[in-house]
């Protein structure tokens, strides 16, 4: 930062003179004159007081013995160029006197470099926070721990609320404003629904086809081939269907819902909604948690169909298997229970991966960092609690024997 004296000039030959007149690029050597016929001590500065021309004043002023002086004063008013190492060396000068206990003052007729000398005064009185006491590991796990189980804590409240709220906030009735918005769920559901179905049915059948090969390469050591039918069967329909279609709705529409809902809040659409007399999360969440909980099971039903598809191929090139054979052994060996087994988990999936989304594009700051990590760890979160869910699902059937 350097002060300098403004150039005004009117005329086109004063341009020209200024032209010819500017300094070089090092500038006019830094220069005072020391005062020092009473005990008031004057110090008149001149020169360029900047960094490329400072170096042999400054250590005229550290050699400078202030015995016998009880005033001093600094006048830079005929400095000419004055930057925050002139501010500096005036700030060190003050800090050298108030530690004598001799009193001292500053003078400028430019009030611009008074206040550049009172803001490097006021930087080094505030001076460098202290360090925070270093802690042992066995401390910080146990502290960031607690501060992720708070954390998660807080999450499932916001959960509670935003499941309440979102059947509340269309209050469930049709006719005047603030009923279900049709509209945006079926919206919602061309979007999570009628285009993820591409991209599930190719994962589904390849999956399908892998879990037939491996199967039947394995079993083929037994004589047993046929048993593939049964283990891509149930293997499907009760885990592998429903929980890899729910990863990749809420990797795909997951963190779509969190992008969304971060922008709005973002750019303070979600306060605007409050403004006019909106619901937030009846407009933005609930429909788009209705769509998830209906394109789910639908497109877990889907992928169902394609893997058993993709296990027909592969049985039928790779095992002998003809397609009419295999649909005989599955009907005789699957029972329906197991399709529902997967169908019933569908909803449940929705509303995690509907809920995680909406929370943390809630959390979204101001920033589009803050959006990203939000997004990702919407993604992360929904996929864990999936899989989680999944488990628990596991262990309840077997519990139950179903």
């Amino acid at each position: 930062m350097t002060v300098q004296e403004p150039v005004q000039s009117t005329s086109r030959t004063g341009k020209k003179a200024s032209r010819k007149r500017r300094r070089p690029l090092e500038g006019v050597l830094a220069e005072f004159t020391l005062d020092q016929s009473t005990a008031d001590w004057t110090l008149q500065c001149k020169g360029d007081w900047i960094i490329a021309t400072i170096n042999e004043t400054d250590g005229q002023l550290n050699s400078l013995i202030l015995q016998g002086c009880q005033s001093l004063v600094i006048d830079t008013t005929a400095v000419t160029r004055f930057d925050t190492a002139g501010a500096w060396m005036v700030e060190r000068m003050r800090r050298a006197a108030n530690k004598l206990g001799i009193a001292f003052t500053h003078t400028d007729k430019d009030s611009r470099r008074s206040r550049l000398v009172n803001v490097i005064a006021q930087h080094e009185e505030s001076g460098i926070p202290p360090r925070p006491p270093r802690t042992s590991a066995v401390f910080a796990f146990l502290s960031m721990l607690g501060e992720k189980s708070s954390h998660l804590f807080q999450d499932l409240v916001t959960a509670c609320y935003l499941v309440g709220a979102s059947v509340r906030g269309p209050q469930m009735k049709s006719g005047r404003r603030g009923g279900i918005r049709l509209t945006s769920i079926i919206h919602h559901l061309d979007h999570m629904g009628l285009r993820s179905i591409p991209v599930i049915g190719v994962m589904s059948f390849l999956i399908g086809a892998i879990i037939a090969q491996q199967g039947a390469y394995q079993l083929r050591y037994y004589g047993e081939e046929l048993l593939t039918v049964n283990l891509v069967g149930i293997l499907h329909f009760r885990e592998i269907g429903v929980l890899l279609t729910a990863v990749m709705v809420a990797g795909r529409s997951g963190s779509a819902i969190t992008a969304e809902i971060g922008t709005m809040k973002m750019r303070e659409e979600i306060d605007a909604l409050t403004v006019i007399g909106l619901n937030p999360i009846g407009v933005l969440i609930f429909p788009r948690l209705v769509a998830l909980i209906i394109a789910l099971p639908i497109l877990v039903l889907l992928s169902d169909i394609a893997g058993i598809l993709g296990a027909i191929v592969v049985c039928d090139l790779y095992v002998g298997i003809s397609p009419g054979q295999f649909l005989e052994t599955l009907q005789a060996g699957i029972e329906v229970k197991h399709v529902f087994v997967g169908l019933i988990k569908a909803p449940v999936m929705a509303i995690i991966i509907g809920l995680s989304a909406a929370i943390e594009g809630l959390k979204v700051g101001g920033s589009a960092e803050s959006l990203g990590r939000h997004t990702t760890s919407a993604v992360v979160r929904a996929i864990f609690a999936v899989i989680l869910a999944d488990g628990l699902f596991a262990m309840f059937y077997a519990a139950i024997g179903y």
